[in-house]
């Protein structure tokens, strides 16, 4: 109860006058403070949790000391595409707001964006694929594909190692073996040594990618309807930072079919090596043998 604005102009049983600021007072007096809510950890710590934050940033350190690329990856929070109301205000002329939809509850006709990023530590550059389909694993290491062919293969010509920092759950979940397929059929294209490093649960917002690209994203586009696929594209390729960021962005209309499963033989083609510390976080998928 807000006992400040109820208080506010009324007077006491004991008909003595108490303003806002009064009631105010008393409250700091008793230890109360104005708060907002606060947002609790996703999940239970895991009991190794620090450990493999200090093991992520060991190898980031050593890969990135080395000129290898090191990328961190994950899918920004679907979108609806339309005249739907996107959070945050913009600079318009007085009592000229963007007219958008009364309600955001639409059906499953309605288009969605899915913003997949690729974000490059070494270089502070970021890579985003949005995709008009679904959130897969197959669309995840896609997304990573495109940009290898488009800026990291140019950028990295001697690079024979891909690190990935990645959550670790989503489309390239540390347990969904589409993920660890689709890897193994890029390692194979590209000849690279993959070397996956997962958070632990409950960690997502410690990934580079959220608060180093996805975060200006969404600044960026903050109060501006989502109107179309391309406003989309333009938005994210526009966003910039002091501190030099710069964002590439493409639209990706392929198809990507949910349901997918992956047998136990098909997992027996992932030439995978587990780390010996959590071999279920940090593993290489390296290029099969060409026999």
């Amino acid at each position: 109860m807000n006992l400040s604005s109820r208080c506010a102009g009324f007077r006491s049983h004991q008909q003595h006058p108490v303003s806002y600021v009064r009631v105010a007072q008393l409250l700091h007096e008793q230890n109360y403070s104005l708060q907002g809510n606060r947002k609790l950890e996703e999940g239970e710590d895991h009991p190794d949790r620090d450990a493999q934050f200090r093991h992520i940033n060991r190898c980031v350190k050593r890969a990135l000391a080395a000129g290898e690329p090191v990328i961190s990856v994950d899918t920004k929070k679907k979108e609806l595409v339309g005249d739907y109301a996107n959070a945050g205000r913009q600079w318009l002329p007085a009592k000229q707001p963007r007219r958008v939809q009364g309600h955001d509850f639409p059906g499953p006709e309605v288009p969605r964006a899915f913003p997949y990023g690729i974000y490059d530590l070494g270089r502070n550059a970021g890579f985003v694929n949005v995709g008009t389909d679904h959130d897969t694993g197959a669309f995840a290491v896609a997304s990573i594909r495109g940009w290898w062919r488009f800026e990291g293969r140019a950028l990295y010509p001697a690079g024979d190692t891909l690190w990935i920092t990645a959550d670790g759950g989503g489309s390239n979940g540390s347990r969904l073996r589409l993920w660890k397929l689709e890897l193994q059929a890029f390692a194979n294209e590209s000849g690279l040594e993959l070397s996956i490093c997962h958070f632990p649960p409950g960690t997502s917002k410690w990934n580079k990618i959220e608060h180093r690209l996805f975060s200006f994203i969404s600044s960026n586009w903050r109060g501006e309807p989502l109107r179309d696929y391309q406003t989309i594209v333009n938005l994210i390729a526009q966003t910039t930072t002091a501190k030099g960021l710069t964002v590439t962005c493409r639209l990706d209309r392929r198809k990507y079919p949910t349901g997918r499963k992956v047998s136990d033989e098909e997992m027996k083609q992932v030439n995978l090596r587990r780390n010996k510390f959590h071999g279920d976080w940090n593993y290489v998928v390296a290029p099969n043998s060409k026999g």
